[in-house]
């Protein structure tokens, strides 16, 4: 698990655990007998990106350090349905314990995988590349950015302290675009670059004028969009050129051919529709 970092998935599942089983599972232990041992296997109901293995396998590690989940497939690989992920085997208190955690990370991040890789395909053959946002659920930003990577997308910034990026709220409190603009390129300099949310053309010249190289086109007509990215291609040959919005596969090519960088789509993270996946027991 290169990219994620271990110590704080310890910590988040360590967290989900502690939210799923309070005081214990009541139920387990009123049904079976200490030391019972059972497998279990993951099995896909449907096509979809597998994403969130280790997180699963962390799942159960954690309740038990001896416990391995044995993959069949990887993160990031597409799967029919039918397919079994993964299994494992153990004791069932233990299997039973963790089920719903890993099941809910498994579905969620290959929901998240598998709506990323459709938009990636949705744009192929221009130069659009498509990104997440920052309208992640709380306490699972770094899963679902690491979802939408398996899914062939790209990460936009992790944080508020990852990048500058002044918008229409920051422009409100400033005193307008470019005094916001010109504050953050003077404090800032050049240790980051300053992405500044347009949609006006009067706004194009203004960012740019005030020293923004990127610039975040939200909310803007899918068939007006061309002609502002060409505007802002024109004043500046290098910008970086990012469109936000109500971003969908429907429209999603049409912005990707108006010449855009990045398409950053929400939908990747926010609402998913998590994929349908099994937990399947026996006696073992």
């Amino acid at each position: 698990m290169n990219w994620l970092d271990e110590g704080a998935l310890y910590s988040s599942i360590g967290l989900f655990l502690r939210e799923d089983l309070g005081r214990g599972d009541i139920t387990t232990q009123s049904v079976l007998t200490r030391n019972t041992r059972a497998k279990g296997r993951f099995v896909a109901a449907e096509k979809m990106v597998v994403a969130g293995l280790e997180a699963a396998e962390e799942v159960f590690a954690t309740l038990d350090p001896q416990q391995q989940l044995e993959a069949f497939t990887a993160d990031g690989e597409e799967v029919e349905a039918g397919k079994v992920i993964a299994r494992t085997s153990g004791f069932a208190d233990v299997l039973l314990a963790g089920e719903q955690v890993a099941l809910n990370l498994l579905q969620h991040l290959s929901g998240v995988a598998t709506i990323t890789r459709q938009y990636v395909r949705a744009v192929e053959g221009t130069d659009a590349k498509i990104a997440d946002t920052r309208r992640m659920t709380p306490g699972l930003r770094m899963l679902e950015k690491y979802a939408v990577l398996l899914g062939g997308g790209v990460n936009s910034r992790f944080g508020l302290d990852d990048g500058i990026c002044v918008k229409s709220n920051h422009a409100a409190v400033a005193g307008g675009l470019a005094a916001a603009v010109k504050s953050a390129t003077e404090r800032i300099g050049h240790s980051h670059r300053i992405a500044a949310e347009v949609s006006t053309k009067a706004e194009i010249k203004e960012a740019i004028d005030a020293g923004a190289t990127v610039l975040i086109f939200r909310d803007v007509d899918e068939n007006e969009i061309k002609d502002r990215i060409d505007l802002a291609r024109q004043l500046s040959a290098s910008l970086t050129v990012e469109v936000a919005g109500e971003i969908t596969l429907d429209n999603v090519r049409k912005y990707a051919e108006s010449g855009a960088d990045l398409i950053c789509v929400a939908a990747l993270t926010q609402s998913v529709r998590a994929m349908s996946i099994s937990f399947q027991l026996q006696m073992g």
